[in-house]
């Protein structure tokens, strides 16, 4: 009975596809090559092909961001693998249009390929928003380095006196700076009393009067700033909906110390609620035992 096997190599504008029947000999493979773009309709087609071809399994390479709408074309319709393109390359790198589809086939046959793991649709989308929350974190941060350096430039040594830049205190006298405000009592009132200063460190922290070009570059940083909160506050609101289903995890993971709630989204994100993938892997790796077998073995 024929097993066909469809290996895809993925570009940004087009997909070569190689079919063979994957029942015989590797040396006895003839394929059939088809062309197809990567809008919508052509990747209906390249389904409505793969369906009339009798194909049963899709492989395709890692290739950028590209592969995903692919993916999401097949999902449901045929087994799929994601290779890494590494795994895929070309003798002394050569590459050719149809060979690196056909390549991926032989290879996928012999078990000579790196597939990537490439969870559910639900996965999939708590990976996309809690990723994007480490990118926004990341970028708040950039936003508070530059914003330092900024008033180090302007002459302004409030990130020595308080303790949080970006905290309540500090956020009303950046304010005051950005629209002009260069009166040290006046930028020193707005500071809150329980902060450990006293309000003659905090005025000589300010004593300066920066040029009205800077005051605007700090205006920009502390809007930027601001909106990134605002986009991370609906994040953690999308995040704690799409999650809705698997709180009781969550919370049992952010009972281990260490992790709170954020880690332990995360974590499931990347994992799954049950992990069960990694663990299968990690049952099926020689050498591999649990801490608790290891423990009792001899020696």
């Amino acid at each position: 009975m024929p097993f066909m096997i469809a290996g895809i190599d993925v570009h940004k504008r087009v997909l070569m596809v190689a079919v063979a029947d994957a029942s015989g000999s590797e040396d006895d493979l003839e394929f059939q090559y088809r062309r197809f773009g990567t809008t919508v309709g052509e990747l209906q087609h390249l389904a409505a092909w793969l369906g009339d071809s009798g194909v049963r399994e899709v492989v395709m390479e890692s290739t950028a961001q590209y592969w995903k709408p692919v993916w999401l074309a097949l999902e449901g319709h045929f087994e799929q693998h994601l290779a890494q393109a590494w795994s895929n390359r070309a003798p002394k790198g050569r590459k050719t249009d149809f060979k690196d589809a056909q390549r991926l086939v032989r290879r996928q046959m012999a078990g000579e390929l790196t597939l990537s793991f490439v969870p559910e649709a639900e996965q999939r989308q708590m990976r996309t928003l809690t990723r994007r929350r480490v990118q926004l974190s990341r970028d708040r941060v950039r936003l508070q380095n530059q914003l330092e350096a900024l008033l180090e430039e302007m002459r302004i040594k409030l990130s020595s006196v308080v303790t949080d830049l970006l905290g309540a205190s500090g956020r009303r006298i950046l304010k005051a700076l950005a629209a002009g405000e260069q009166d040290p009592e006046k930028l020193a009132a707005l500071g809150d009393a329980r902060l450990k200063c006293t309000r003659p460190q905090m005025q000589d922290a300010l004593a300066s009067a920066p040029p009205a070009v800077l005051c605007k570059l700090l205006r920009m940083l502390v809007e930027q700033v601001e909106f990134l909160d605002r986009q991370m506050e609906e994040l953690a609101q999308l995040i704690a909906e799409t999650m809705r289903g698997w709180q009781d995890a969550v919370a049992r993971l952010a009972e281990i110390p260490g992790i709170r709630m954020v880690a332990a989204q995360q974590i499931l994100a990347e994992t799954g609620p049950q992990a069960g993938p990694f663990l299968a892997r990690a049952n099926s790796s020689p050498g591999w035992a649990p801490v608790r077998d290891a423990r009792k073995a001899p020696g």
